[in-house]
């Protein structure tokens, strides 16, 4: 009897002090208590890497101490470092252990520079090798690429979620460091050669355009939709807006913030746009699941589709449907409408000084499109680790609900061993 008790009292014991995997982690608050990555630690700040690191379930962080992270931003752009800092964080979790025992001596990881989707063939991801020595060294996938660092020492581990490992030097390949920058780039041309001409057109014509380009000084990100976005179905009739209506919907693409893909999926409120004016008027909220990120406007949604220029302060998306905002569309109908009369009726209720229309063609605003449901989702790119319990692309709430389950079966057994305990 006594051996039972004390096996129940060590299971009891166990449970008090288990808890789950799946820390969250914030590698900017990490490194702020190591000086010697302190430039490492700027450049994720200014780029928005921590971001996409901070979003990610498994990653590694390759750290590079203030003098090698120096020489690698030297006369270079935002842009540039950004996707050197991409290429240094890997999608698996690799401490110390692993790096030195890795199976087969050599493994090809991906990383963050490989979910852009901007680099060809195999160059967003990272050679690691156990060298002579008991050296680990670190190459570009690119053909050719000799190893051009050294695995230095571990700094921090959350298990199977973060770890950060400082290495002796950059990893690089040709070309890496010649990413197209905003200050270079003609805005119309971007969009133009993005497949977005239509809405080219209507930034040029309207003169929103030179609104944009005085933005892009200080911080602007722009939500671009593709030339079939404007021939979809329901689609309103644009050209009977007024041209102050027009400017509005323009300017509702844009957010006077350098706020990429990544950090839109970290948005808990609706954000404000350019065509915002207070009390929460013409604002877009954001929806993820996984890697993808959902624009809601209260009429439709739109997914935001690809990236065409991400330099600091400027980042410009494609969206796969117009963004119509709620103050000019109405809002989107009801999947059950109530019971009426059959025939068509008005799309939008009419105001005292116009009469109901029945085509968007001929009304004096435009009536709402028709609400479709979300784009599906595509999945992650990221890889997930090859030997952590827990998948990458996992949703934010499909975490939560996991953590609600798991703890009201702690609290369950809990309760099942103290009543167990009192009966022996």
């Amino acid at each position: 009897m006594a051996i039972e008790k004390r096996t129940l009292f060590s299971i009891l014991l166990l449970l008090l002090v288990w808890s789950p995997a799946g820390e969250a982690h914030n590698i900017t608050a990490i490194l702020d208590g190591f000086p010697d990555y302190s430039l490492y630690n700027s450049y994720l700040t200014q780029t928005k890497v921590a971001d996409e690191i901070n979003s990610r379930d498994t990653v590694t962080s390759l750290v590079l101490p203030n003098a090698p992270m120096a020489a690698l931003a030297a006369k270079r752009p935002l842009a540039a470092i950004k996707n050197a800092l991409r290429l240094l964080t890997l999608l698996d979790y690799f401490d110390a252990a692993k790096l030195h025992n890795l199976q087969g001596g050599a493994v090809l990881s991906t990383t963050l520079l490989q979910t852009t989707g901007n680099e060809p063939g195999n160059l967003g991801f990272v050679n690691i090798t156990n060298a002579r020595g008991g050296k680990v060294a670190f190459a570009s996938a690119a053909p050719g690429s000799k190893p051009a660092a050294t695995y230095t020492k571990s700094v921090k581990q959350i298990p199977y979620n973060l770890s950060v490992v400082e290495i002796s030097a950059p990893i690089v390949f040709p070309g890496l460091l010649d990413a197209p920058t905003a200050s270079g780039s003609n805005l119309t041309a971007l969009l133009e050669k993005a497949g977005c001409k239509t809405f080219a057109s209507l930034l040029s014509s309207s003169g929103v355009l030179k609104i944009f380009e005085t933005a892009m000084t200080k911080g602007l990100t722009l939500f671009a939709p593709n030339d079939e976005a404007f021939k979809a179905p329901g689609v309103p009739d644009l050209s009977s807006l007024s041209s102050a209506e027009l400017v509005t919907i323009l300017q509702y693409h844009a957010l006077a913030s350098y706020t990429p893909k990544a950090s839109l999926k970290t948005s808990t409120a609706p954000i404000p746009t350019m065509a915002s004016s207070g009390a929460g008027k013409y604002d877009l909220g954001v929806t993820t699941h996984g890697d993808d990120v959902t624009l809601n406007t209260g009429v439709d949604h739109s997914r935001v589709a690809s990236t065409i220029l991400d330099d600091t302060p400027v980042c410009i998306l494609t969206v796969d449907s117009i963004l119509l905002p709620v103050e000019l569309f109405g809002k989107a109908p009801s999947s059950a409408p109530a019971p009426g009369p059959e025939g068509p009726s008005p799309s939008l209720p009419p105001s005292p000084s116009e009469a109901p229309a029945p085509s968007p063609k001929k009304a004096k605003s435009p009536s709402p499109k028709p609400h479709s449901p979300p784009a599906p989702p595509t999945g992650s790119p990221g890889a997930s680790p090859s030997d952590a319990p827990a998948s990458d692309d996992k949703p934010a709430d499909d975490k939560s609900s996991a953590t609600a389950l798991l703890a009201g079966t702690l609290t369950s057994l809990f309760s099942a061993v103290l009543a167990l305990a009192s009966v022996l």
